[in-house]
């Protein structure tokens, strides 16, 4: 079954960490001040594998990036533990920012990508695909590789016996289904 990741209602409806997730992201009205930079939530909150360290990751389309940092300043500077930087991930400029809220910290990933082609985001759908297909065993036992220290990407690769690079490998399953 399809899910709207864009609208993050379907937390609130989750388990109890989702409904803290949908509880601080609406509190501190996170995606609201994001609003303009089409935020989408991925990573393993919403598709309920995360562990006790999982983060809130929230994936922007940021055009100037100067800018993008600047507005993350103003924004969220007042978070503990904020900080703010941009790089390059995949020869790709990335503008990323951390804080805490009470219960989570939070990490917003803006590139001059739309957010629903941003790899994070196809990674999640691919793999909530396959949680679907492959049950509650298998989610099971994600997150058991995950307490062992193994990332989410590299994981799936691992149970499901993919080849080279898992966050590659992952990629190329969504053009098979």
């Amino acid at each position: 079954m399809a899910k709207n990741f864009k609208n993050i209602a379907y937390l609130n409806h989750g388990n109890q960490r989702q409904k803290l997730a949908f509880y601080e992201l609406n509190h501190y009205k996170i995606l609201e001040k994001l609003k303009k930079y089409n935020p989408i939530l991925t990573g393993t909150i919403p598709i309920e594998i995360d562990i006790a360290e999982s983060d809130l990751d929230i994936i922007c389309e940021c055009k100037n990036h100067a800018e993008f940092l600047a507005y993350l300043q103003q924004e969220f500077s007042t978070f503990k533990n904020f900080k703010v930087h941009t790089t390059l991930q995949n020869n790709i400029a990335a503008t990323i920012a951390e804080f805490k809220t009470e219960h989570f910290l939070v990490e917003i990933f803006g590139q001059d990508i739309p957010t629903t082609k941003q790899n994070a985001y196809r990674h999640m759908v691919v793999e909530h695909h396959i949680l679907q297909k492959k049950g509650a065993d298998f989610k099971q036992q994600i997150r058991e590789l995950k307490v062992s220290g193994i990332k989410t990407e590299p994981a799936f690769a691992k149970l499901l016996g993919l080849k080279g690079d898992p966050y590659v490998a992952l990629l190329e399953l969504e053009e098979k289904d």
